[in-house]
This record gives C-alpha cells, sequence and structure tokens, in this order.
C-alpha cells in the first residue's frame, strides 16, 4: 500500500535533500508545503499519512502545526526535522504529538532507522522500482557547474533559498550553544540574506556607532578562496540579564560589559562558522575580535575594506532570548569575490 507523505519547509533545497533521503525503495506518494497552513491542507485532503515537518517557517511554524495537528486531531504520524537542535526543542515537539526529532542536515540512515523503529517503513516491502513520484513540487532548477564570471553578481531566489538554508542549521548549532550556556530557551528566527551595496552597509551599521544602547564586535574569517566579517550587536540593556544568566558576580562595569560581549561573541560566531564550515567542507579560520564603536569606528572598519567589498553577501540572524528581553544580531558579511566559490560549494551540496 503507497504511503502518503508529506514533507513541509519553507526552503526548497531542505525539502529537495528530505526527498533525496528517503529510503530506497519505499512505495510513497510525495507532497510538500511550504509552512504550516499548507501542511494542515495537505493533511486534511488526505496527502499527510507521515509528516516530515521544519519548525523555523513563516505563517504558520512547526510549533504551531503540531498544535493544530492536536486540536483538529488530524490523522498523521509526525517526525520533526529541524536545524533547532536545542534539547528544549526535542521536548516541547514531543509534548506536541511529534513521534521523533532528526536534526538538519538529514541522514539518510537514520531517517530510514528512525522510520522503521516506528514501524512506519519496512525493508521487506522494498521494491525494485523507481524512485517514488514527485507530485506536488516543481521540477528543480537546473545548477550551472561553471561560474558565470559578470561584472555584477546577483542572487537568484533558489541561490538566496541555499544560503537561508545552510544559515538555518548553523544558526540552530550557535542557538544550542547559547541555550546549554545561559540555560535559557533560544528563540531563532528565519535568516535573512541579501546582497548588499557597501553604501548601503555602511547606513545599516551606523546606527550602532551612534546609538548608545548598542555595542558591538567584528570578527574576521577567511577559507580558501572565501573571506569576510562577522558582526555581533548587542543591545546595552541586555547586560544585566545575561550577567545573570552567566552567574556574572562582580560589578556589571564597563570592563565586564566587554568580557560578556567577547563571550557571546565567542559562542555565537564560532559556532555558526563551524556549523556553516561542516556543511559548506571548508575550515574557517578567525581573526581576533574587534570591538565596535571602542577601539574602532563602524565607518573606519567599512572605509577600509571598500575595495573588496564593493558589493557584500549579507546573512543576519537575530537571537531572542525567551522570558527576557536581550537581543542581539549576527551578521556575516562575505565579500563580493567570495560568492563564486560559495555559489560553487552550493552546487556541490545540492548533487549529493
Amino acid at each position: 500500500m503507497t504511503t502518503q507523505l508529506l514533507i513541509c519547509d519553507d526552503s526548497n533545497m531542505a525539502r529537495k535533500q528530505v526527498a533525496r533521503s528517503l529510503p530506497d525503495g519505499w512505495e510513497v506518494d510525495i507532497s510538500f508545503a511550504t509552512n504550516g497552513q499548507e501542511a494542515v491542507e495537505a493533511i486534511k485532503a488526505g496527502k499527510g499519512d507521515v509528516l516530515l515537518l521544519d519548525l523555523n517557517m513563516p505563517v504558520m511554524d512547526g510549533y504551531e502545526t503540531l498544535e493544530a495537528i492536536v486540536k483538529e486531531d488530524l490523522p498523521t504520524l509526525t517526525v520533526v526535522i529541524s536545524g533547532d537542535i536545542q534539547p528544549e526543542a526535542h521536548e516541547r515537539v514531543k509534548k506536541l504529538g511529534a513521534l521523533d526529532f532528526i536534526q538538519k542536515p538529514v541522514n539518510k540512515k537514520i531517517l530510514t532507522k528512525l522510520l522503521a523503529d516506528y514501524g512506519i517503513y519496512s525493508q521487506e516491502s522494498e521494491q525494485s522500482v523507481p524512485s517514488a513520484p514527485v507530485t506536488s513540487e516543481p521540477a528543480p532548477t537546473s545548477v550551472a557547474t561553471e561560474p558565470k564570471k559578470q561584472p555584477n553578481i546577483t542572487l537568484t531566489q533558489d541561490q538566496r533559498d541555499c544560503y537561508q538554508e545552510i544559515a538555518n542549521v548553523a544558526m540552530g548549532r550557535a542557538g544550542d550553544l547559547l541555550a546549554r550556556l545561559l540555560n535559557v530557551f533560544v528563540e531563532l528566527p528565519i535568516p535573512n540574506v541579501n546582497l548588499i551595496e557597501v553604501s548601503e552597509l555602511s547606513m545599516a551599521l551606523s546606527a550602532v556607532e551612534r546609538e548608545e544602547s548598542t555595542s558591538g564586535i567584528c570578527q574576521g574569517f577567511i577559507s580558501g578562496g572565501i573571506s569576510g566579517e562577522a558582526l555581533l550587536i548587542l543591545n546595552d540593556s541586555s547586560f544585566q540579564d545575561i550577567a545573570r544568566l552567566m552567574k556574572y558576580d562582580a560589578a556589571i562595569d564597563q570592563d565586564a560589559e566587554l568580557e560578556l560581549l567577547m563571550d557571546m561573541a565567542n559562542v555565537l560566531i564560532g559556532a555558526c562558522l563551524k556549523g556553516l564550515s561542516e556543511q559548506l567542507d571548508l575550515s574557517f579560520s578567525q581573526g581576533h575580535p574587534v570591538v565596535l564603536g571602542l577601539h574602532r569606528k563602524i565607518s573606519d572598519l567599512i572605509a577600509s575594506n571598500s575595495d573588496r567589498w564593493q558589493r557584500t553577501l549579507a546573512i543576519e540572524i537575530s537571537y531572542g532570548i525567551e522570558n527576557y528581553p536581550i537581543k542581539c544580531d549576527l551578521l556575516l558579511l562575505f565579500t563580493e569575490d567570495s560568492i563564486v566559490t560559495l555559489n560553487n560549494k552550493l552546487a556541490y551540496l545540492l548533487d549529493e
């Protein structure tokens, strides 16, 4: 009997990765949804005997989707596949009725074993047939094997989607580390990915220089054919709460604030770059962190890099802490020259 399988993720890249990771020979009809609202409608239409569900999505996220499934008593078995690997996230989805949790990027052996353990898939039912037909997903856009050397590099929607997905996984690694450090639940957003002109970057960051309510740290990074800067911007009002969560007993003077800011930067920048390196098969070397606004003006920072930052690929992640007014923004800025190498890495990742 054919199983109606629904894959719900806002990332086209992630949906394809999950579809490619299904057990070989499993007799399924695959449908896709880009958010929880679409998934709920698909389940009602009989397309979701089994649901493979992401958590961070627009319109209706994974948690809201699980709540709707329980509230409406929808007939589906749900496995969550997410980059948010916090222990609290695991517990929350289980309480909301999910069978289990798998971290992104999905591993075929782990997914196959989990499906078998819950009796959803059996190796005895394997058949020597072509891969299951994909009924609700457009044909994949072809990826160029040779980079197009054009004066003005653009970012297609497919490429933006890929960058957003790898940033989502890296963000989850960093969020998990921060959650364990502070013993809190970290609220993870959908990352923003854009190509920014250097003039726009100056304008965007000038607020940090003018505002006394924020502090920032900049740290350079480099790998083969890739270089950039990571900027961590933290609301100064967050320092007291962060100090309490870190059980910091000393007086919160300027030196203490810089120490706390450096600790946050080490956790988030280091873990996020590690998450990217694992997915792209890279090894980043990190430079010495520089405190923005105290040791160096942002305008000077941008000016000193303007020759190689005519345009930058910017990935913005805004971390929040549940029940605390703590807010920090992590901005990963890749040089324009890095984009060709990154695009080639993404093409290889998609071809796996």
